[in-house]
């Protein structure tokens, strides 16, 4: 495969096989990363954990100090004072029928969103516009919640959802290029003890299997598992 210069220019940097601490893997990502636009930084992990049984799913957010660097437009669906309590939190977006309808017409612009329970019942069948998209509101990532002013606010703060894939691999957006190693490697190490913290009890063997740092237009660099809680 033809890679750019600048691709080739990053991978220069990473000896072949070593695995790095999470400071150093961020060094050699933000020397890596010379697009002309501020790149995304992103977490990779293989898992140990066959998704196919819900008991091995991994699943869930975490509030990354230094957020994410990106504006992420949340809309709230509730009805009564929820609804004024959303709107002062910051939400891009409140309503509850009106919003419902747009959705099922095809809008989704939008990057999160948040649901009373109470409501759940007829967002559910928002699910086939939803779920391929990965913003259905679930209880166990924080976005099906009463506490709709605090959980916008974290959301805005740079909480995130994560999710594992089909294939067992879990990866997330901790930054840009931009940040400053320190504040990289605060939310790379926050990121990575959050998906160890989330092993499910059912998995069996090795969990974490490999762990990548890399920005979206640059190449990745292995970090050391046995170092990567210990990095900061």
């Amino acid at each position: 495969m033809n890679r750019g210069k600048r691709y080739s220019g990053g991978a220069e940097r990473i000896e072949v096989g070593k695995e790095y601490t999470v400071g150093d893997a961020v060094g050699i990502v933000k020397e890596s990363a010379v697009a002309k636009f501020d790149e995304t930084i992103e977490v990779a992990m293989r898992l140990g954990v066959d998704p196919k049984h819900a008991e091995q799913m991994v699943r869930g957010s975490v509030a990354l100090p230094h957020g994410t660097g990106k504006e992420v437009k949340v809309l709230v669906l509730t009805r009564g004072e929820h609804q004024n309590e959303a709107r002062e939190a910051g939400a891009d977006f409140v309503g509850a029928d009106d919003y419902i309808e747009k959705i099922e017409k095809g809008w989704t612009d939008f990057d999160v969103m948040v649901a009373t329970p109470d409501i759940m019942k007829d967002v559910g069948k928002l699910g086939r516009v939803l779920g391929p998209r990965g913003l259905m509101p679930n209880p166990k990532s924080g976005t099906v919640t009463f506490d709709v002013g605090r959980t916008v606010h974290d959301v805005k703060s740079g909480r995130i959802e994560y999710r594992v894939d089909r294939a067992g691999n879990i990866h997330a957006p901790v930054g840009k290029a931009s940040f400053s190693e320190e504040q990289l490697t605060e939310n790379a190490t926050t990121f990575i003890e959050a998906i160890q913290r989330a092993r499910p009890a059912s998995a069996k063997g090795q969990y974490v299997k490999s762990i990548t740092l890399s920005s979206v237009m640059g190449p990745g660099v292995r970090i050391d598992r046995q170092t990567s809680s210990l990095a900061l």
